[in-house]
């Protein structure tokens, strides 16, 4: 969330291979979480995206949309229950490190937050044996793809 709640990031990251998926909202309402949503896992085989688990924000009230355009399950944490999510709540720390507490994320340029989404995706984790989750997200997109 954004400076004065304008704006927005959603993240969405694969919980096998920290994968991670950015894109700004200008309002955090359903309707443009629910296109900027649709229009990144779209890019991504259908093995590959089976769920999401949000949180029970209220721009997630078109769930039911969203599960109906994707053909996938949407499931919810409990509240103040953070851990549920704990992939996506450590990724949202790591966005931090680019999008301090207070930018004004509706009026950062894409170009920054693909540049952040990049640079998450290429780092080393300790996790995944010092491989990238770019590294690990193509071997499993390889796999789904049966190539």
């Amino acid at each position: 969330m954004g400076a004065h709640h304008r704006g927005g990031i959603v993240s969405l990251v694969e919980r096998k291979s920290g994968y991670t998926l950015l894109a700004r909202v200008e309002r955090l309402q359903a309707e443009p979480v629910n296109d900027q949503t649709c229009w990144r896992l779209r890019r991504l085989p259908k093995s590959l995206r089976r769920s999401v688990t949000f949180d029970n924000g209220p721009e997630f009230s078109g769930h039911e949309e969203l599960a109906k355009r994707l053909a996938i399950d949407v499931y919810f944490a409990e509240p103040y229950c953070a851990w549920q999510r704990g992939t996506n709540e450590n990724t949202n720390g790591l966005v931090r490190q680019f999008f301090p507490k207070g930018s004004d994320l509706a009026r950062t340029p894409d170009a920054k937050i693909n540049r952040a989404e990049q640079l998450l995706n290429d780092r080393p984790r300790k996790r995944l044996g010092y491989r990238t989750p770019a590294e690990v997200f193509r071997q499993r997109r390889r796999v789904a793809l049966g190539t």
